[in-house]
């Protein structure tokens, strides 16, 4: 097994995994998250991809998908459901946005470094500053879509 094939299991066993620090209370706000996620990031991934930004050598269905499946369709969207459910509700701010800027550079570290050492991503036309704000706008868009769905929601029920 390749170092590539080795990471890519870790990070399915990882993912599947962190269902586990989601409390049961808070499952649908995790779903909400995770679905959303996956949407945005099944259409930006095939745009990146196709307009040539980004290559992944080494992925999964490679015969159907150019995109990494593990991390646009489980690992990502699974992130960002935790980024929600432990969103910090308290008003400062300052917090908040540490929040955001916390995962977004978290992830874009982890993704440089994985394009550095590995064959599982390509930066063609791209660099981690891409990463980083595709990041957080993802992050920012998922957080007000659950935001908002879950406000609809409890203004229907009063």
């Amino acid at each position: 097994m390749t170092l590539e094939r080795g990471i890519l299991i870790g990070v399915t066993i990882v993912s599947l995994l962190l269902i586990l620090v989601i409390p049961r209370q808070h499952y649908r706000l995790a779903m909400v998250a995770f679905l959303t996620t996956q949407f945005m990031t099944t259409i930006l991934g095939h745009v990146v991809v196709d307009s040539g930004a980004l290559a992944y050598p080494v992925r999964e269905f490679a015969e159907i998908n150019r995109t990494s499946f593990i991390y646009e369709f489980l690992a990502y969207p699974m992130i960002c459901a935790l980024f929600n459910v432990y969103y910090p509700a308290n008003p400062n701010r300052l917090l908040q946005i540490g929040y955001f800027v916390l995962y977004s550079s978290v992830l874009t570290i982890i993704e440089v470094v994985i394009e550095r050492y590995t064959k599982l991503i390509d930066y063609i036309q791209w660099n981690w500053f891409w990463t980083w704000g595709s990041l957080l706008i993802v992050f920012t868009v998922t957080r007000l879509v659950c935001v908002v769905f879950f406000s609809t929601i409890r203004q229907a029920n009063d």
